[in-house]
This record gives structure tokens, sequence and C-alpha cells, in this order.
């Protein structure tokens, strides 16, 4: 009995024993019907399990290696000799079964403009004993397109039941592909935002950390070479390609070079106090997280006032999580304010870095790990981070 036959007769099955239950039969004699149908039920399980590891792979992205590995698990499951994945601009993606002869063929059906709908084509073929005379087109679609077609190759023209059975094994495919696609656009998201910090960063710093070094170029020689080597190692940090995440280690040393620049400009008005617990520096957190928090200490503890400026970062081990705190001394904001930077209505040029961190927090993490902002006019501002220690998917690139 095919896997196709199985699955009918399981959901054949389940229904009548279903319909037993509705109808008030009692506990008795719905567990002798489980009993019987225990074969069935397995068998169901084994379907839907079957199913869910053909379409994984398409998790990443229709390519060949995964069509591959989706139509090997796939096939066994309908049953047929052969089955086939195509893209409407690439032909016949990939072949999995016999009758690979037929390829040319069925690619002659896939061209033109892919349809929305299921259609039964004929394979002719000279050759005695070749299993395959047709071919069932099953769309993938994902929102409104075709982003590929399933070809279910038969020997004789599909059942209602086998149709029935791979478009549904198309609407998997599908809904995988479409979560291909969100992960894509995630990640185009990402990185723009990443862009927008490095372009925050560029501007200003770059200049000021430039003119602070060109000032000690006669005075102090030694002083300018060390503050252009914090300069060369920070921008090259942030501006690096490889990963969206990093480790607070990394980030740590990031913002203690920014800090040294910012020192050299700033002289004793700036006072800096860092606490770090050694067992949170391994932790990973999104790549360009911190920086913009400190550079926002340093705006408005010692840009928009000319008192002393204190600026404390600490990190902190609490169990599962790493806690991450800068905190200023320096004008604050009005709580209305804070939560258009927050929103992104405050205008395009304020509070970009705080926004931009507090949403990829949030997408990384859940709604539970924002930042957590205290502040108020003249009170200073206190910025808290939480990360978990450990996240599935988040992995710092290797030093």
């Amino acid at each position: 009995m095919t896997a196709l036959a199985v699955a009918v007769l399981v959901l054949a099955a389940l229904a009548v024993f279903a319909l037993g239950a509705a109808l008030g039969h009692g506990a008795a004699r719905r567990q002798r019907e489980y009993a019987a149908d225990g074969d069935a039920v397995r068998a169901a399980f084994h379907v839907l399990h079957t199913a869910s590891l053909a379409a994984a792979p398409l998790r990443s992205g229709l390519a060949p290696d995964t069509a591959r590995k989706a139509a090997r698990r796939l096939r066994p499951l309908l049953g047929t000799p052969a089955l086939a994945l195509a893209v409407p601009s690439g032909g016949v993606l990939v072949w999995d079964g016999t009758a690979e002869h037929h390829r040319d063929q069925l690619a002659a059906h896939l061209t033109g403009a892919p349809t929305a709908r299921t259609r039964a084509v004929p394979l002719p073929c000279d050759e005695d004993g070749c299993p395959v005379r047709w071919a069932l087109l099953v769309p993938l679609t994902t929102g409104a397109t075709t982003a590929a077609t399933l070809a279910v190759l038969t020997a004789a023209e599909a059942t209602t039941t086998l149709a029935r059975a791979a478009e549904e094994a198309a609407r998997r495919l599908a809904v995988e592909l479409d979560l291909a696609d969100l992960d894509r656009a995630r990640a185009g998201e990402h990185e723009a935002e990443v862009r927008a910090l490095r372009a925050q960063i560029s501007p200003h710093f770059i200049y000021n950390s430039l003119a602070s070094i060109a000032s000690f170029v006669r005075t102090d020689p030694e002083r300018a070479r060390e503050l252009l080597q914090e300069f060369a190692d920070f921008t090259r940090y942030s501006f690096r390609r490889d990963g969206d995440f990093t480790t607070l280690a990394e980030e740590l040393r990031s913002i203690e070079q920014y800090l040294e620049l910012a020192r050299a400009r700033f002289g004793p008005r700036l006072r800096v106090t860092l606490r770090v617990a050694p067992e949170v520096l391994p932790v990973t957190l999104p790549f360009l997280c911190l920086q913009p928090l400190v550079e926002n200490a340093l705006k408005h503890g010692l840009e928009e006032t000319v008192e002393r400026s204190t600026v404390t970062i600490a990190a902190e081990d609490e169990g599962t999580e790493a806690r991450v705190v800068v905190e200023d001394n320096g004008v604050g904001m009005e709580p209305e304010r804070l939560r258009a930077i927050l929103r992104g209505t405050a205008g395009p040029a304020t509070g970009i870095g705080l926004s931009n961190v507090d949403r990829r927090l949030r997408q990384v993490y859940g709604d539970a790990y924002g930042l957590v902002i205290e502040t108020g006019v003249g009170a200073g501002t206190k910025i808290t981070v939480r990360v978990p220690k450990f996240r599935p998917g988040v992995q710092a690139p290797p030093p």
C-alpha cells in the first residue's frame, strides 16, 4: 500500500473516530476504536512528519540543493516514479526518480508565463516500459506569484486523490518559501539599520576624532600615534561586514576605543567608569547595539553642557541573562520626547541610534528585551540592555 493510500485511509479512519465521539459513544467504545485504528494513527503521524521533513530544506530558499532534498523526501510520500521541481526562469531545477529523458519535454510545458492552477499534461514516450506518460503540474504560489512548479510524474493521468495530495504538498512547500522570503526581508532590514548606524557614526565623529589627533601631532607625537591606532581599530570594527552579531567583549573593546578618542577631545571634562563582570564577556549580542548608547550619553552629557560629565558603563551577570547599563549625568530629556525618539517620530536626525537599537533588540529577542530608559529633564539618563546568554540562531563570527 502506498504512502498516499495510507494517508487517505488514515484521514477516513480519523473521520469515523471523530464522528463516533460526536454521537456520544461511551469511553470504552472510543478506546476500542482508537486501539483498532492505532496503525492508521501512527501512519498519519508518519505522513505528517515526512511532509514536514520534505518542506524544511526550502526554508533556506529555492536552490538546486534544497530542492533536491525536498524532492527526495516528497516522492516516496506521493508514491510516484518521478518528481521534479521547476522555476519559471531556470527550467527544471531538480529531477528525482526515473525516466529523466522526459526532462526537456517537461521543460517545454513550463515555458512562458507560469499558471496559477493545477494542470495535467501528456508526456508521450517511445520507450517500452517507461513508467512516465503524464505530468501533473502544481504551482507553488507565494503571495500573488508562482515561485515554482511541482511536477508529479505518473504512468497514467493523475487521480483526484493524487492531485489533492500533490496540491497539499505544494502548499506546504510554498509556506516554507514564504518564510524564506520573510527571513531575507528581515536580514535586509537589519543590514539597512546597521548601515544607518554606520552613517550616523561617520560624519561628525570621524571629523572630530581626526581634529583631536591633529592637535597632538606637534605637541605630543606619541599620543597622536596612539590615538590614530585607536581610531583605525574603531573604524575597522564599526565598518566590518562579517556577521550580524558580536560578543560583549568586542563591543566593549570598541567602546573603549571610542571613549579614548572622546577623552582626547574633551579632556578632563569627561570621566568614565567601567565595571564589567568577566563571565559575561563571551555573551553574544547584536552588532553595534551598545556604541550608540554611549554616544547618546556623551551627546547629552558633554555636547549639551559645559559641566564635567560622568559616564558609567556596567555589565553584570544575571543568571540566564547579561545586563548592561549605560548611565550619564547629563541634561536628560522629557518623557514625551523619549517616546517620540523610540517611535522614530522625533525628526530625521534625532535619536536614530536609540530607536534603531531598541528595534533590533526586539526583533532578535522579543518585545520583553527592548531598551529600558530612565530619564528626566536635568536628571541624566540611564539605559538598560538585557540579552539572553544563549538564543538559537544568535552567534558571533569567529575572531
